[in-house]
């Protein structure tokens, strides 16, 4: 079985998250799926983000309203990006870049996110 995630994060406690989590509600995303971060996106040394990766199975899906919400760090963007798709074998969307969808073809988009971002 499939499972559905979401993850949001803001870089501060007084920034809000109202616009990232209407999204995953609008995805209906299970609520006890959905995980966040209020902290810099400097590293993935996040409590929240840390419990969401563990219990993510193969082909279960994640979704991000962008890309800078999953990190600040570009190479630690990519390298998460290879565990996530390669070594647990989950999918990726991207609501605000669609193209970014690993559900399309997970071998192109590491590539394509390195040209993208970088």
């Amino acid at each position: 079985m499939v499972n559905i995630y979401g993850y949001v994060r803001v870089s501060s406690r007084d920034q809000n998250e109202d616009r990232q989590m209407a999204a995953m509600k609008e995805l209906a995303i299970p609520g006890e799926n959905i995980f966040m971060d209020k902290q810099s996106g400097k590293d993935f040394e996040r409590p929240a983000y840390k419990r969401m990766v563990r219990r993510m199975k193969k082909d279960d899906l994640l979704y991000i309203k962008s890309i800078d919400r999953l990190g600040r760090n570009y190479k630690e963007i990519l390298d998460q990006w290879r565990v996530l798709t390669k070594e647990k074998g989950i999918d990726i969307m991207v609501l605000d870049m669609p193209i970014l969808d690993t559900r399309k073809g997970k071998d192109l988009m590491g590539a394509f996110l390195s040209d993208v971002v970088l």
